[in-house]
């Protein structure tokens, strides 16, 4: 075997090549690295706010809770069955959207998700907190906004004034809601919603009597509770895990962002194997006489082709490690998106994780293993005495 010291200077003693193509590779690293923290960000958003013993309920054929409306004198009736905590209750909520203009002064229009609930509806999510401010009061026209959108809206009747703590807004003219406090939300996409009390919402928004969902938590078997629920005529109600339903609505969002990501990273990737071709391929043709007295030495041709796959790996690694550290700074950046299912704009954070590495690393081998085959195969055809001749 070739000792790898032999590579390891060979790279040195090509500086410029070496550094071109370990950046071109990095730059696909990079970009393949943050379509992944991307998915894994948007994953986050959506589904964290799930879990897999709460169930929702929507009205039939309604894809959202947006899209869904529930008569209020249905909402009792989902706990009168054993599977069901009595304790937690059920929360029937009412969601909407407002149109508002960013505050960042483009002049950008998008919609903010607006959630009334009832007073139990905060205790059913013991991952919310508040970050500052106070929570609001059941019955008044109080309401809190998520950590990720607050201050990034103005007034929809454009008063001018920014959603945040401390101002009020109004959903419709002279019915002004008043934000008391920033909340999180373990990350999830309630983050990017104002929360508020169930009746004013829906006085607000000429929506009396519906709900667009109601929630429960479930002790016993859930396939049974949602036969009971869709068999029985008089509801026509769809019932899924609460965990299902945001899988659901982050698979159209999540998938288009990806896929476009990784068209990008296909298209550097092949320039970047490319270019590893031509690093290697040159330094086959610089070191013809020195792959001559490697054979000589007595190396065989596997030990040569092993050597120059090996030295095309290590190249790409490189780049691969300088790319990895470069999209883990994108931890730091977070931006808005519009949620396909919703139409509502939602905050997404670049998400790393050690399958993020590891995968972006594997795909640097894998394209500098690609890209220095050719040139390695030449490496290991080359005759001693042709080579010495040279």
């Amino acid at each position: 075997m070739v000792p790898f010291r032999y590579n390891v200077r060979s790279l040195f003693v090509r500086k410029l090549t070496t550094i071109a193509t370990a950046l071109g590779i990095a730059m696909v690293v990079f970009v393949y690295g943050a379509s992944l923290m991307l998915e894994k960000g948007i994953q986050k958003a959506i589904t964290t706010g799930g879990r897999n013993d709460n169930v929702i309920i929507l009205r039939k054929g309604s894809d959202s809770e947006l899209s869904s409306a529930i008569g209020q004198q249905y909402v009792n009736l989902f706990l009168s069955h054993p599977q069901v905590s009595q304790a937690q209750g059920v929360v029937g909520e009412i969601v909407i959207v407002a149109t508002c203009e960013r505050s960042d002064g483009t002049g950008g229009i998008s919609n903010l998700l607006i959630r009334g609930m009832p007073a139990n509806g905060i205790p059913f999510r013991p991952e919310f907190q508040i970050v500052s401010g106070r929570a609001p009061r059941p019955g008044t026209n109080e309401v809190v906004i998520g950590r990720a959108v607050s201050g990034r809206f103005l007034d929809p009747t454009g008063s001018g004034k920014r959603i945040e703590p401390g101002n009020s807004f109004d959903i419709k003219r002279n019915r002004p809601l008043d934000v008391v406090g920033v909340f999180s939300a373990g990350g999830s996409s309630y983050e990017s919603e104002v929360w508020g009390d169930l009746d004013t919402i829906r006085r607000n928004s000429g929506r009396e009597g519906v709900v667009s969902s109601a929630r429960l938590r479930i002790t016993g078997d859930f396939d049974g509770y949602r036969q009971a629920i869709e068999g029985d005529p008089q509801y026509s109600m769809k019932v899924q895990r609460e965990s299902d339903y945001y899988a659901d609505q982050s698979s159209q969002t999540s998938g288009f962002l990806t896929t476009m990501g990784i068209a990008l990273a296909v298209l550097f990737s092949i320039a970047a194997m490319i270019g590893a071709a031509i690093t290697m391929n040159a330094a086959v043709a610089n070191r013809s006489r020195e792959i001559g007295t490697l054979r000589a030495l007595g190396f065989s041709r596997r030990a040569v082709l092993f050597s120059f796959i090996l030295e095309a790996i290590f190249l790409a690694v490189l780049g691969g490690i300088i790319g990895t550290a470069l999209v883990m700074l994108l931890g730091f950046v977070e931006f808005p998106i519009i949620n396909f299912q919703t139409f509502s704009e939602l905050v997404i954070k670049f998400t790393a994780t050690p399958s993020v590495i590891i995968r972006a690393l594997i795909a640097a081998a894998v394209m500098g293993l690609i890209g220095g085959l050719g040139p390695a195969i030449r490496a290991a055809r080359v005759s001693p005495v042709d080579a010495m001749r040279a």
